[in-house]
């Protein structure tokens, strides 16, 4: 099953962004994720049309958020990313006609629209900033960070 990482990778992007003194410039984000700018750019524009993060080009320019942790959500990002697909389990489409596939897709489908409907209201109540205030628990537990933008000047 090929799962869909944006959401998650973005989210590492915005808390980097909340403790970077600086804008982050594409490339430095680009190296973060291990990605070309150019597709940092392209993610990062759904966040900025949302009001998430603004952006400043040319020298000493870069990307930098537009509102306080506190103040985004799990699902503001989510929904800034253009609503990804949430599950990676679909509907049988071989033989519609068929009763048994009828039967079976109508009971998936109401389990899948159950849950996705629950999770997004869980992503509703998650805001960044309690996110971030789980780095000071983990920091006194690492003995060494081990994110690639530690390393970014």
């Amino acid at each position: 099953m090929r799962q869909n990482g944006s959401l998650s990778r973005i989210l590492h992007v915005l808390l980097h962004m909340d403790q970077h003194q600086a804008p982050m410039t594409s490339e430095q984000i680009g190296q973060m994720l291990g990605t070309n700018p150019t597709v940092v750019r392209r993610t990062m524009a759904g966040l900025r049309e949302a009001g998430y993060v603004s952006s400043v080009k040319g020298h000493g320019g870069g990307w930098t958020l537009s509102r306080p942790l506190s103040h985004v959500t799990l699902l503001d990002v989510y929904q800034a990313l253009g609503a990804p697909e949430l599950f990676a389990l679909g509907m049988a489409k071989d033989a519609p006609a068929c009763l048994v596939e009828q039967a079976v897709n109508g009971a998936l489908g109401r389990t899948l629209e159950e849950a996705e409907r629950q999770l997004l209201a869980r992503f509703g109540e998650v805001k960044l900033s309690e996110i971030a205030a789980d780095f000071p628990l983990r920091a006194s537990e690492a003995k060494h960070g081990t994110c690639r933008v530690e390393h970014v000047a």
